[in-house]
């Protein structure tokens, strides 16, 4: 049975003997929780931990997109779609979008993802002329700012990218398209894989996991294997558990627990949480645009356990909160 070892990530001036990097990162740490199905997790020292986990949970991660990925990075959403569940419909034409991504920029976003088709739950699909639509004036206006396009289509990926994109974001993970993992590994560009499982029109009926955590880990590794063999490096791929796409309150929960996994990969880690429907079930606030504390203290949550860029809503709110929160735990010296 493979084990997976889930490091138990710390930060502090003070780190015991033995302690090790995290993905190159400000965060270390020294021992790990081992996980194998059929068994009781357990917590074992890094000496105990096989050395080539331990190569990819501490090898620097690579720029994306022009990024580094050595801290954490801001990734401000930008929905062009009518539909999306927070802020569809927000803008009511392309000139709108675009000073909506400036202000994003100006309140501290260092990169843009933009998407042209909801993804909420029971959302239908998008013809691909009508996405590409969508999706290229905005991106082309702010050609030479970081920007990932979200979508699980070729075709959009292609044109998004001539217009200027940077990364592409496949919330089905390279799964409803069988050409984006050729295009992916074809056009060199950085690729963000994610986990769902279905459609967002089905993917609340598939919720049947034997292990969520493991089996979202052995997902993501098949994909970025996929990816690998088409021809594109591994530094070249993001990976994202994604929370909220087919998984129940518990299983989110469980995934955002656990995800420090994830750096096992050996590529940076993408967290989306903002204004997810969990967080309105936990807090009690039914409507998504209020949801931003909630989506602030997951995100710092996620920060913690080294995650390298967080996709927000609120970008503004998000970066002070994280400013303060990093200053708070750089500011002391044991």
């Amino acid at each position: 049975m493979t084990a997976r070892y889930r490091p138990l990530v710390q930060s502090g001036h003070a780190r015991p003997d033995g302690a090790l990097p995290l993905a190159g990162g400000p965060r270390w740490f020294s021992h790990c929780a081992r996980h194998a199905r059929g068994e009781a997790v357990t917590v074992v020292p890094v000496s105990e931990v096989p050395q080539d986990v331990l190569a990819r949970l501490t090898a620097p991660r690579e720029p994306v997109a022009g990024l580094p990925m050595d801290g954490t990075r801001i990734m401000g959403i930008l929905n062009v779609t009518p539909d999306s569940f927070s802020d569809g419909g927000t803008d009511s034409s392309a000139e709108d979008s675009i000073a909506r991504a400036r202000q994003m920029l100006a309140d501290g976003a260092e990169i843009l993802d933009i998407g042209g088709e909801s993804t909420r739950p029971g959302a239908p699909e998008v013809p691909v002329e009508e996405e590409i639509a969508r999706v290229v004036p905005v991106t082309e206006a702010l050609k030479g700012v970081p920007i990932s396009v979200d979508t699980r289509k070729a075709a959009v990926a292609r044109a998004a990218a001539e217009a200027g994109a940077t990364l592409i974001n496949d919330v089905s993970g390279l799964v409803f398209d069988p050409e984006m993992t050729e295009f992916c590994a074809s056009s060199r560009l950085p690729v963000c894989v994610m986990h769902m499982r279905g459609t967002p029109e089905t993917m609340l009926s598939q919720t049947d996991y034997e292990d969520v955590l493991l089996d979202v880990y052995d997902f993501l590794e098949t994909q970025v294997h996929a990816l690998e063999h088409a021809g594109l490096p591994r530094e070249k791929i993001v990976v994202d558990p994604g929370i909220g796409f087919a998984k129940t309150l518990e299983q989110n929960l469980a995934l955002l627990h656990g995800l420090s996994l994830f750096h096992g990969l050996g590529c940076a880690i993408l967290l989306g949480v903002s204004r997810k429907g969990f967080i309105g079930k936990l807090s009690g606030e039914t409507e998504a645009a209020k949801r931003f504390p909630g989506s602030i203290a997951v995100a710092l949550a996620g920060v913690a356990q080294g995650a390298q860029i967080i996709r927000v809503h609120d970008v503004a709110e998000t970066r002070q909160a994280l400013t303060l929160w990093q200053a708070v735990e750089e500011g002391g010296h044991e």
